[in-house]
Formats: structure tokens, C-alpha cells, sequence
């Protein structure tokens, strides 16, 4: 599926065929559609199918006055999905007339500029358009990682008393989020810096600026994602140790009932034996040994607990 839009003075609008200054966004384009963006969009047919794969590493390439950029933008797949937070490549074709994004799933960098909540977007202004979409990506790796510390803190609180394995199986699912956020980012930090030699954006000041705080939005983004990993690869491990300790606490205490219990059942047995034992005739034997059991009882509890046993 592909839509054409263009930027008017009511925001962007939606057109039923490609003209100079419009924007043609892709998603999971069909084979028909992608041999129609390879014939109308007049760039090599490459630069159409390259962004399909989820494989492709960031990276830019020019050929025949076409450039294509390829941007890993991040991507929620969902609180239930093995990693919830992931990465996918984001292709922008740039030919003289057109701006072409093609991605393999709906997503919320994009989104933003369809939803138009980014100010100053034109669709005629080629390189401003590109590093808004830039900026957008990185902005959406910032709030992703808030996201993700947010959930983080909420599973800290749940280990501090489990004994089970299931928190920390939640914390590994975010650990594989922030390697592939740290994997992307510093893929998309070269090829910015690759743009950035390329003297692409420097044809107004404007767009050196905006240049400038998508590579800040970036390194922010690259050294958020080292901490938070670094973080929370320390947290599990501290975790994991806890769990085992917790479960040591539950062990020692069950351990301590059975001595305890043992004790009543150990007097029981004596004096259950068809034998002449002290106190056989006497009247209140039964209270009395019951007595002995729970004052021998009593004492080992005494002794327990002064040695912190429970």
C-alpha cells in the first residue's frame, strides 16, 4: 500500500498520482505496487526493494542524482512480543522531484509527520523534510526509552519479593530492546556523520541547525540506551541473587517449622509406646506430656528466633 500526499497551506492532502513536490509513502507495498514505484519514481528499481528487508543496516547511497537513505527507526511490537521494543529499517528516496519512504510496517515515526505534528513540513523542501523525519526517529527512540525505564522500575518493585523466575525472564525481553536500540543508533550516528561530509544539508542555515540537533537528539539517545542497558544488566544479575535469597529465607523458615513440629511429634512417640512409662497412671499424664511437647516447643523457638532464624 502507498500513499501520495502533498503539502498545501491546509496541511498535507492526499493525491491519486505522483507530480513534483509530493510525498510517496510506502508500506509493505505490494509486487505490483513496487514495480509502479520503480517506474514512476525515477530512481534505481534497488532503491525501492532495499528498505524491505529488515535486515538492512543504516546507510546511504547515491546513484543517477537518486539518494537513498536508509535510517533504522525503532518499532513497538507489542508488551506480549518477545522483545517488545525493536528496530526496522525506514528507506527515503530522494530524486528531483520526489520524496519517497518506504517501510515494511505501519509506525509512529512516520505517523507523526502524517498526523501532522511536526511544525514547518513541507514536502517541497526535500533536505528539511528528510532531517525532520530524522529528528522525529530519534525523538521517538528518547520517549521509547522512558517507556522502557518506566516498565523497568514497575518489574524492579514486583522482584524485590518474588521468588520466581518470571521477572527477571520480563527484564531479559527489555535488556534485547536496548541492544537493538544501541545496535541502531550508533548505525544511524554514522551514516548522520556520512550525511554531514557529504555537505548535503548545507545549502541553508536553517537546515545546518536542524542537522545539528538531530545528531545531538542522537548521541543523547545512544548514551540514554548505554546507561539504561548497563543499568539493568547489573539490576538482573543483583535480582537474580535476591530471588535465590528469597528462596533461601522461605527454605530456612520451612526448615525451622518441620524441627519445631518434630519436637511434639517425637514426645508423642515415647510415650505412644506399649511399654511402663513415667507418669502412666497418673490422671492429667495427657496434659502434662502435652505440656513437655509444647514448652520444648516453645524453647527451640526461643533459640530461632534470637539466632534470626525466621
Amino acid at each position: 500500500m502507498f500513499t501520495i500526499l502533498k503539502n498545501t497551506e491546509n496541511g498535507l492532502v492526499q493525491l491519486h498520482e505522483m507530480i513534483a513536490g509530493s510525498w510517496v509513502h510506502a508500506v509493505d507495498p505490494a509486487p505490483d505496487e513496487v514495480a509502479y514505484l520503480q517506474s514512476g519514481v525515477g530512481a534505481p528499481p534497488d532503491f525501492i526493494t532495499y528498505p524491505l528487508d529488515l535486515d538492512e543496516r543504516a546507510r546511504t547511497e547515491k546513484d543517477n542524482g537518486a539518494i537513498l537513505i536508509v535510517l533504522r527507526i525503532p518499532h513497538f511490537q507489542g508488551i506480549t512480543a518477545d522483545v517488545p521494543y525493536a528496530t526496522m529499517p525506514l528507506g527515503i528516496v530522494l530524486t528531483d522531484k520526489l520524496i519517497v519512504t518506504i517501510c515494511r510496517t505501519a509506525n509512529g515515526v512516520v505517523q507523526e509527520l502524517l498526523d501532522g505534528r511536526v511544525k514547518g513540513l513541507s514536502t517541497a523542501k526535500r533536505n528539511r523534510f528528510v532531517l525532520h523525519l530524522l529528528l522525529a526517529s530519534a525523538q521517538k527512540y528518547l520517549s521509547y526509552l522512558r517507556a522502557i525505564n518506566k516498565t523497568v522500575d514497575a518489574l524492579e518493585d514486583r522482584l524485590q519479593l518474588s521468588l520466581r523466575n518470571r521477572e527477571v525472564l520480563e527484564l531479559l525481553k527489555y535488556q534485547k530492546s536496548l541492544t537493538y536500540f544501541m545496535t541502531a543508533l550508533k548505525q544511524n550516528e554514522l551514516m548522520m556523520q556520512r550525511l554531514q561530509r557529504s555537505r548535503l544539508f548545507e545549502m541553508y542555515p536553517d537546515d545546518e541547525d536542524l542537522l545539528d540537533d538531530v545528531l545531538t537528539e542522537i548521541q543523547q539517545a545512544i548514551e540514554m540506551t548505554s546507561i539504561s542497558s548497563n543499568i539493568l544488566s547489573q539490576m538482573m544479575d543483583a535480582f537474580a541473587s535476591i530471588i535465590s535469597n528469597n528462596l533461601n529465607v522461605v527454605m530456612k523458615f520451612l526448615a525451622s517449622v518441620t524441627i519445631i513440629l518434630s519436637i511434639p511429634t517425637i514426645v508423642a512417640s515415647f510415650y505412644g509406646m506399649n511399654v511402663s512409662l513415667p507418669l502412666a497412671e497418673h490422671p492429667l499424664a495427657f496434659v502434662i506430656t502435652l505440656g513437655i511437647s509444647l514448652g520444648f516447643a516453645l524453647l527451640v523457638v526461643i533459640v530461632f528466633w534470637k539466632k534470626d532464624w525466621f
